[in-house]
């Protein structure tokens, strides 16, 4: 059976690293589908890498139907999928208030993942995987204990729900008194883990037993246009390419259950509380 993969967020940075690595590491017949929302940076990265190799798909993660009705045309030509990385991302801009970028931030990372996990786990083959990148800011850890509870919930519903009330709070002025972080990617982050757990929590032993797998995946610093204005020095930072090595051994690699429904790193499960 030919292999069928999906990279959302895919026409540039390590999104298209991946693209890239999938078709590597492809057979000749394996479907690799590079996505994004701007159909002319679609177009172009899909002439980069070799319109021959890949199929592109324009898509919005923050178009609900359009996942779906994404989701269920792969269905329909190929019965299912075995590799979904979903990496869609909304940019933070230095010196831009929080209130001008919460919105559309959590609609693409928060929304756009629970959209990605609702329509694309169930076409999920027999051993394949859907990784959700995202960071080592997506624990725990990073929040003070009294917010941890918001985090408890086992439902995708119950994890949107959180992220909008804390995009609320952003939005009134009354996230720091709540005493959420400042910096907007955090609580992001630890909501894209908590929406992994959540529905790993739902399919754990069927999974499993067939060596599926569901997880978030810390690609470390990687040196993008998205990261570069935030961080003086990046020299020890991953290009692209270097980053996507890691992502892809774990999606395509050996399974490891105690990898499952974790946020891994290189390898390493980084423990959620």
């Amino acid at each position: 059976m030919n292999r069928v993969s999906v990279v959302t967020g895919a026409n540039q940075g390590l999104g298209f690293a991946l693209v890239e690595g999938l078709v590597r590491r492809a057979a000749p017949t394996d479907v690799v589908y590079l996505t994004g929302r701007d159909a002319g940076r679609v177009a172009d990265a899909a002439d980069r890498i070799g319109r021959g190799r890949i199929r592109t798909h324009v898509l919005d993660v923050r178009d609900g139907q359009a996942v779906g009705a994404f989701a269920d045309d792969l269905r329909a030509r190929h019965g299912g999928v075995d590799t979904v990385l979903s990496n869609a991302a909304a940019r933070l801009t230095p010196d831009v208030p929080w209130s001008e970028q919460v919105g559309p931030f959590v609609d693409t990372n928060n929304l756009g993942t629970t959209r990605v996990l609702r329509a694309f786990t169930p076409l999920l083959r027999p051993g394949g995987a859907l990784l959700v990148v995202a960071s080592s800011f997506g624990t725990l850890r990073q929040l003070p204990t009294h917010l941890h509870g918001h985090f408890a919930a086992r439902s995708l519903d119950d994890i949107d729900a959180t992220m909008l009330a804390w995009r609320d709070s952003v939005l009134a002025g009354t996230a720091a008194d709540r005493g959420w972080p400042h910096w907007i990617n955090v609580p992001s982050k630890v909501g894209q883990v908590a929406a992994v757990r959540a529905i790993a929590a739902q399919r754990r032993a069927a999974d499993i037993a067939t060596g599926t797998l569901v997880a978030a995946v810390c690609p470390g610093l990687v040196d993008t246009d998205a990261s570069r204005p935030w961080f003086a020095d990046m020299s020890d930072a991953a290009s692209p390419a270097e980053a996507a090595g890691p992502v892809l051994d774990l999606a395509l690699g050996t399974r490891r259950p105690e990898h499952y429904g974790e946020l891994v790193q290189f390898g390493r499960v980084l423990r959620w509380a």
